[in-house]
């Protein structure tokens, strides 16, 4: 055994003296608290430090946490026997003292800290071999419905212990595209955008992951790595239209009234209604668990049904997914009474009329729902003034209100008037509604004109809709102001166009003939036309109409030159803003009535977007078109005959333009005056936003934010809020007293995408009052007083020198008037 500690010692001190460790200060020197760094896992036999000793020391003692690794030599050769190990223990508080010849403590004790460096000697290692989890179709995407863990015993602080998580294989994948996502850094896994496009339970009702875990950040070669299974089941989409709700109106139970519920996927979403039509009052309302509830009695005879929207968001106000239709109908429930269609209602009856003939049909009202039992009408006869000699003399029909003639023929001479009392009802309410029913003569005698031929009559084609042309007379002795007397003239024959109308004096029977639509010469030059009275009442049997009631009349159009006659008011197109110079974009088309050549051209194209083919009426463009500019551009098209009188009309063309990604993000407004305190004291942050002047659809637009320059990743940086606002921050606080421009890149992700850069001046100066403040000689552009005494010093000698010169300038013109005039006055004669 002595033999071996001295061969020990001997290897100790040859390794002491061949690492160099005898050199004063680096490895060896005074005993004093120290601390070393050791890594984990060398070979033992590993000499540490060589304590030096004062006398009267003569040897060293070790204490403390040595765990049977750590030994001292007598001359203060500090070592470890056996390799260290982080896991067990990271850190070995150490004691070393110094010992005289007795061993008596003449130094110390001094603290010794020996801290284990980490090395990667361990593998990362799954919580679990396997995880399950679901997830709902159409979740957002990017949000985590699942976590895995791993955990891995080497030092986090170091790259040993930092893990990174991977899907490595999906099954199904479906087109070979990923539906879902994992956070390499927290393990979360998310939908992809397919993800949450594309899942469908029905179609494929599981899934299943492998996920691997790799520690060094996954970006060593030499990094251990571990994988889990992971097994997620689909679950079907809640976030669904509800079925429709009915709800029954003038309800006189408690509200709100719960009528139905939605539901997002996931908790924490924000519900709230968007009305489809603006109404005067809104009567519903939705709760924070998705119910939605009628907050007062409803009345379906003023609004039968209601259409809205249920609305759900994150906590950021942006829409989850697509608003769901909610349909609301209001019950009917038997509030209405009959109503009469007026205060009396008159039939008229011949006095021949057969048993069981038509008198008249009445025609009640009910504002209860259609073809319900609440609007189930029953008309009853319950009163006749005067009554007959034999009861039921007319019958109402109890569902339809047809009124018949019951038992006999009427006789005017007897009674000419009956007055009934009929009553209307439905399951609940009653209503009396009255009906006068007149006896009136037969109708025996035809009208007859006073003359059958009404002769020739020229017009001009142009002549005004609404002008009477011709009065027409014919005569019937039946008795006056009845059904049988009453004439009714109508044109049999020379009118199939219907160009003219007949109006009838109920007083005198006189027909009007006007003109109902505008004549046309090229239609039809001359109408031979045949005139018939007749009366509303049908003849009795046995009497015809015949030639009397029969008349001619001859109408003669003469031709009047008229202007070009667009097929129709308004013309119409839908085009992309985008579409190139020449495009056709739409056509209209005229016709001239006298068949001669039309010439079109165009009148009010302001932004001289369009041209017209003279001959065609096609509508080109002639330069680019932009929605942002005009989305409707209106111009008139102008037809003109060639020859004749040159005369013209006027169509309209509407261009209807349709949006292209072509406009860049900008900043909502100018940001001036963004400042930060200098000195920045803590990270501090300035909140912008971007808009877009192309056509945003119903979620609005989504911008992604991006710093314009790599080099200013280190001291900026930019973070989304939602698709249109940003936050720009600091990352430290070692900025200059000075301007920075900020260059920002906005993307608005469309198709195509464009992307604008903008510049955020932020100013890092003193702030006063929590304003910031300048002092004049650092502001840009502003003199100092120095700069200022100069310039007004440079100015006054400017102004000196310029009225110097003008003032010599004075003195010679004025030396030279002096001698002219005295030369003047030696020859100018005197006079008396």
């Amino acid at each position: 055994m002595m033999v071996q500690a001295q061969l020990h010692y001997l290897c100790l001190f040859a390794l002491y003296l061949t690492t160099g460790y005898s050199q004063e200060g680096r490895f060896s020197g005074p005993l004093k608290p120290m601390t070393f760094s050791i890594f984990e896992g060398q070979e033992p036999s590993q000499i540490i430090f060589q304590f030096k000793a004062n006398p009267p020391a003569v040897t060293f003692k070790l204490t403390g946490e040595t765990d049977g690794i750590f030994q001292i030599q007598q001359d203060g050769l500090l070592y470890h026997n056996r390799a260290l190990d982080r896991e067990t223990r990271a850190v070995h508080k150490l004691q070393v003292s110094a010992l005289d010849a007795h061993g008596a403590i003449v130094e110390g004790p001094v603290p010794i800290t020996i801290e284990v460096k980490d090395i990667n000697d361990n593998r990362p290692m799954f919580l679990q071999s396997k995880y399950e989890g679901s997830v709902r179709q159409n979740s957002r995407p990017g949000k985590p419905f699942m976590y895995v863990n791993a955990t891995d015993l080497d030092d986090p602080a170091t790259p040993n212990g930092q893990l990174t998580y991977q899907i490595v294989i999906q099954l199904p994948k479906i087109n070979n595209v990923m539906y879902f996502q994992i956070n390499s850094k927290t393990g979360a896994i998310s939908l992809t955008q397919e993800g949450s496009q594309e899942l469908d339970p029905i179609k494929n009702p599981s899934y299943n992951l492998v996920v691997s875990v790799k520690d060094m950040g996954g970006q060593h070669e030499n990094s251990f790595s571990d994988s889990t299974s992971v097994d997620i089941i689909v679950k079907e989409n809640i976030w669904k239209e509800p079925e429709p709700v009915e709800v029954v109106e003038n309800s006189t139970d408690p509200h709100p009234i719960k009528i139905t519920q939605v539901r997002w996927n996931e908790p924490g979403a924000q519900y709230s209604l968007v009305e489809k039509e603006k109404l005067p009052r809104f009567p519903f309302s939705i709760d924070q668990e998705g119910n939605i509830y009628v907050n007062q009695p409803l009345d379906r005879e003023e609004k039968d049904s209601y259409v809205f929207y249920a609305v759900a968001k994150d906590e950021l106000g942006k829409l989850l997914a697509s608003p769901l239709h909610v349909h609301v109908k209001v019950k009917d429930i038997n509030d209405n009474p009959p109503t009469c269609p007026s205060t009396v209602t008159v039939f008229e009856v011949q006095e021949n009329e057969k048993i069981g003939s038509n008198i008249g049909t009445l025609t009640a009202h009910d504002m209860d729902e259609a073809n319900t039992i609440n609007s189930v009408l029953e008309y009853k006869i319950v009163d006749q003034i005067p009554k007959a000699s034999r009861e039921g003399l007319f019958l109402v029909q109890t569902y339809t209100g047809v009124f018949q003639l019951a038992i006999q023929s009427l006789k005017k001479q007897d009674t000419p008037q009956y007055n009934l009392t009929v009553e209307v009802s439905d399951k609940d309410f009653k209503t009396l509604c009255h009906v006068q029913i007149n006896v009136i003569d037969i109708n025996d005698q035809i009208p007859i004109f006073e003359k059958s031929d009404y002769g020739n009559l020229s017009l001009a084609e142009d002549t005004v809709v609404g002008s009477t042309i011709l009065t027409i007379q014919a005569t019937d002795a039946d008795e006056p102001f009845t059904g049988s007397s009453k004439i009714l003239y109508r044109v049999i024959q020379g009118d199939n166009e219907g160009r003219l109308g007949i109006e009838t004096d109920p007083q005198t029977n006189t027909g009007y003939v006007m003109i109902k639509k505008p004549l046309d010469f090229e239609t039809a030059a001359i109408h031979n036309i045949v005139f018939q009275a007749e009366n509303p009442e049908p003849l009795v049997p046995g009497v015809e109409y015949n030639s009397s009631s029969f008349a001619t009349f001859n109408l003669f159009v003469t031709d009047v030159n008229e202007p070009p006659q667009f097929s129709q008011r308004v013309f119409q197109a839908r085009v992309s803003e985008d579409v190139a110079i020449g495009t056709k974009v739409g056509n209209v088309t005229a016709m001239d009535p006298e068949s001669l050549d039309i010439s079109y051209s165009l009148r009010g194209d302001t932004r001289g977007w369009l041209k017209i083919d003279p001959v065609t009426g096609e509508i080109f463009s002639v330069a680019p078109l932009d929605r942002e500019a005009e989305s409707l551009h209106r111009v008139q098209v102008v037809a003109t005959e060639v020859g004749g009188s040159s005369l013209s009309s006027i169509a309209s063309f509407h261009l209807t333009l349709t949006d292209v990604n072509d406009n860049p993000p900008r900043l909502v407004k100018e940001y001036t005056g963004l400042f930060f305190c200098y000195p920045l004291r803590e990270p501090g942050s300035l909140i912008f936003e971007a808009t877009d002047d192309d056509l945003q659809s119903f979620r609005g637009p989504h911008f992604t934010f991006l710093l314009g320059s790599e080099s200013l990743q280190n001291d900026w940086e930019v973070s989304k809020i939602n698709g249109t606002h940003a936050r720009l921050s600091t990352k430290h606080t070692g900025f200059e007293e000075r301007v920075y421009n900020v260059p920002i890149r906005i993307n608005d992700g469309g198709r195509p995408p464009l992307e604008g850069t903008v510049s955020l001046q932020v100013t890092f100066c003193t702030c006063v009052e929590g304003s910031c403040f300048q002092p004049a000689g650092h502001q840009p552009r502003m003199p100092t007083v120095g700069m200022a005494v100069g310039i007004l010093l440079t100015t006054f000698l400017v102004i000196g020198i310029i009225l110097a010169v003008v003032f010599i300038r004075m003195k010679k013109n004025k030396g030279r008037d002096n001698v002219e005039n005295a030369q003047a006055s030696e020859v100018k004669p005197l006079r008396n």
